[in-house]
């Protein structure tokens, strides 16, 4: 370790010598000894030389001095690469160096822009940039001619005369140098005493310019590493944001390199695969798509091959964990920023679930009339109804039962489904509503769920055609298995809805109506369509009918006037 007193030491040495030879000169000047003549003036001459040591020596000492602060300066201000603190302690450093009063510094901004960034006094307290007063004439001179500016007394000095920052702040003894880093300047350090005049000379303004060199360095790291600070919080935080937004999606997505080794995988991917994601990633597609290695192969082949996605792949296959399953699959090109293909994408969704409602669904449609099944909201769904007039058909099969005594159970269910099918359609072609099939009958009602204004005409077009519908299926069966339909058709008023339990709900018309027509077709004979009068005044003139005697049956004190239907006019 260097011995930094040892100057020190050398010069007080020569001072005391000095000292020694200046009194011994006086003593022989005043006559106390006698000497031979030429000693009083070698004395001299060493009295002379000795101030010239004494005085080389302080230059050295204040060069030594200024050299170790330096270093010192320098290591603590590269020990920190925060910019606030590498600031503050540059400041502090040059108040403390310049025995200055306060010291401010200046960077140039993004825009090019010349503003203060800290401003501290030698009491090593910060002070408002914006309120220190400060000579702006010297700044934008350092500034303009990228050299220091060291006035000694700045109301004297002839440079700044009549400068009215000067004159007004009463700004003395100043010192300002440029920042450069690699000969471009990205500030300035200014410091000042408004006190004391003289207080700065040229070793202070080399040791600040030495000191701005390494202040400057240390300045643009702290910068740069500010930078790159935020540069990786952004990248940081978009990264977290599509690690989010990539987990947060619903389809599986799956990225695999060029050797069909699988780089990532989401957590839909996970739950659809059955699979965590150290179990994925980092294995190979054949591994993880075991199940459809074969299906697949060829897909990716041919994207590699074409560099183009191919998309709505649906494949069935098998899982040992849960039976089959259907996924679709989007196969894509994987490309990097400058669109070179480094892989493959896929995005794989589970329809398992969804082909099983579409499914269910599908066959709810062949049960209910899918006029109704839109008109239920599942998340709102009450017991009850709505009232509503409607035209009800009742077509029940002639001669079933006797029929059914002597077929087999296969042969009397496909016999069977054949009329009702008939009928159904019959229905269906007219846009009516197939409330259930009771046994060998058909339940229907027009004008509901969706207003039809001529939904009795429709439900005389429907016993017709159903009518029509059941002679050209006699023409393929055997004569035993050639049954009729009697039809009964009946207008009135209704509520139509929900009835039942929560558990078991049924969607249907419920009036004395619906109860009119089933008494009215059960009096109907083979491929007979009876027409009640309230039904027949609303279609009297488009349908061809003949009078038919009044039905007395159960649970009516009156009888019930109806018509045959002919056929249409």
């Amino acid at each position: 370790m260097a011995d930094n007193t040892r100057p020190t030491t050398v010069h007080n040495q020569i001072q005391s010598l000095g000292l020694q030879a200046g009194k011994i000169r006086t003593d022989l000047k005043a006559g106390k000894f006698k000497l031979p003549s030429g000693l009083l003036d070698n004395l001299e001459n060493l009295e002379t030389s000795l101030a010239r040591i004494s005085e080389k020596i302080e230059a050295f000492e204040t060069e030594h001095s200024n050299l170790i602060a330096l270093a010192n300066v320098g290591q603590v201000v590269n020990s920190s690469l925060e910019l606030d603190d590498v600031l503050r302690i540059v400041m502090d450093n040059i108040v403390r160096l310049t025995r200055a009063e306060r010291g401010l510094l200046m960077l140039r901004d993004e825009k090019g822009q010349m503003g203060a960034s800290v401003a501290r006094n030698w009491e090593k307290e910060s002070i408002n940039s914006s309120d220190i007063t400060i000579s702006r004439t010297i700044i934008q001179r350092v500034i303009d001619s990228g050299e220091p500016i060291l006035t000694t007394n700045a109301q004297e000095d002839q440079r700044f005369l009549g400068q009215e920052s000067i004159v007004a702040f009463n700004l003395r003894s100043i010192l300002c140098v440029p920042l450069k880093v690699k000969d471009d300047l990205i500030g300035v350090i200014y410091a000042d005493n408004r006190i004391r005049a003289g207080i700065f000379a040229e070793s202070e303004r080399d040791l600040l310019v030495a000191f701005a060199n390494q202040a400057a360095v240390a300045i643009e790291n702290a910068r740069l590493f500010s930078s790159l600070k935020q540069t990786l919080a952004e990248v940081t935080g978009l990264k977290n944001l599509m690690d989010n937004v990539f987990a947060s999606i619903a389809s599986g997505v799956i990225t695999a390199d060029i050797q069909d080794q699988i780089t990532l995988c989401n957590r839909a991917a996970e739950s659809i695969l059955g699979h965590k994601s150290m179990d994925i990633v980092g294995h190979y597609l054949d591994e993880v798509l075991a199940t459809l290695s074969k299906e697949i192969q060829p897909h990716l082949a041919e994207v590699r091959q074409t560099d183009k996605p191919i998309v709505d792949l649906e494949i069935s296959h098998t899982l040992p964990e849960r039976g089959v399953v259907d996924w679709r699959l989007n196969l894509s090109p994987l490309k990097d920023a400058q669109q070179y293909t480094q892989g493959i994408a896929i995005v794989l969704d589970d329809l398992t679930e969804r082909k099983k409602l579409e499914a269910q669904r599908r066959l709810f449609e062949r049960m209910v009339s899918p006029a109704v099944i839109n008109q239920l909201d599942p998340n709102s769904l009450q017991l009850g109804g709505k009232r509503a007039d409607i035209t009800v058909l009742f077509a029940d099969i002639r001669g079933f039962t006797s029929f059914s005594e002597k077929q087999s159970p296969e042969e009397l269910v496909s016999v069977l489904n054949q009329h009702l099918a008939a009928a159904a359609e019959a229905v269906l072609a007219e846009e009516g509503t197939i409330d259930k099939f009771l046994g060998d009958a058909v339940m229907a009602w027009f004008n509901a769920p969706i207003p039809q204004k001529d939904h009795t005409l429709r439900a005389v077009r429907a016993a017709i055609a159903l009518r029509g519908a059941i002679q050209k299926l006699h023409e393929k069966l055997p004569a035993a298995a050639q049954l009729d339909f009697g039809v009964g058709i009946h207008y009135g008023e209704a509520i139509l809805g929900l009835i039942g339990t929560e558990r078991r709900l049924e969607y249907t018309a419920i009036s004395d109506a619906v109860n009119t027509t089933k008494r009215i077709q059960e009096n109907a004979a083979r491929n007979q369509i009876l027409l009640s009068k309230e039904a027949y005044e609303r279609v009297k003139n488009e349908v061809e009918v003949k009078a038919y005697m009044p039905l007395s049956v159960k649970g009516k004190t009156h009888p019930i006037d109806v018509y045959e239907v002919l056929g249409l006019k």
